[in-house]
């Protein structure tokens, strides 16, 4: 199986942290999250396949290869487990990472994520391959900026700059890799895996997201033992929208793994 060339950022000093993206992202997603976790721990970013500037190997692709990826990039770069933070489709990968891989994972975060879908859903996801097929990504880019973003984050002088910035980067996305990526997504199923978990999980849900509603994320908590949930008042890209709020959630739960260690 071909492994992708994996575009990756890495900055800071500490322990390891990694962080993965969205659909349609890029690791510049977690610019603002990077810049206040540097100064304490190792920050690992990385576009993933498909996306940003990566490689994009043709499909289908499910979501094993995604964690195939991550711990190909783990491996790489870190002596040991690190605490993996993954948002939506990095939410996901951290999901199937933690099973898959279960020596790679010190911890993981999973944000505004799912675990599997019905099929009202899996038809959704369904309809929006076929229009990026037949359309490009551009097609759906109104779409995601009111799935990602509240409606005052959206209007604000400075939102307003980053999700112009984070529509041209959805908008640059390769059509056939963002289906591929789509299909993945669409076919997850974690609910029997995410029991065999061990690794401390900290799951935070937007009360605002409506791509990944708020029962999401209770059912990823309630799947993975002793998972911990916390929530935000943000949409679905709550670490863009809100990142100190993002980070605030973010460092006691990895300060306790370090005092746990």
């Amino acid at each position: 199986m071909h492994k992708p060339v994996l575009n990756w950022t890495r900055e800071g000093q500490g322990p390891l942290v990694v962080l993965s993206h969205a659909l349609g992202c890029d690791l510049g997603m977690w610019d603002s999250v990077s810049a206040l976790l540097k100064n304490q721990y190792t920050v690992l970013r990385y576009d993933h396949r498909g996306h940003g500037q990566s490689e994009a190997p043709p499909g289908p692709y499910n979501i094993d290869l995604f964690a195939d990826d991550a711990a190909n990039l783990i491996a790489s770069q870190a002596a040991g487990p690190v605490h993996f933070v993954g948002l939506s489709l990095g939410g996901m990968t951290a999901q199937a990472l933690a099973a898959r891989y279960p020596e790679r994972v010190q911890s993981i975060v999973l944000a505004n994520s799912a675990s599997w879908y019905d099929g009202a859903a899996r038809a959704m996801w369904r309809a929006r391959v076929d229009t990026v097929v037949a359309q490009g990504v551009a097609a759906i880019a109104d779409g995601a900026m009111q799935r990602w973003f509240t409606a005052e984050f959206r209007a604000d002088s400075g939102g307003a700059r980053c999700v112009a910035a984070l529509r041209s980067r959805l908008e640059k996305t390769d059509a056939a890799a963002y289906a591929a990526s789509c299909g993945a997504v669409a076919s997850i199923d974690f609910r029997a895996s995410n029991q065999s978990i061990r690794c401390p999980a900290l799951v935070i849900g937007g009360t605002r997201d409506e791509a990944a509603p708020l029962a999401m994320s209770q059912a990823i908590a309630d799947s993975i033992a002793g998972a911990q949930l916390r929530t935000m008042a943000a949409a679905h890209l709550s670490a863009v929208e809100q990142p100190e709020a993002f980070v605030q959630l973010l460092e006691p739960f990895l300060r306790g793994m370090q005092q746990a260690g």
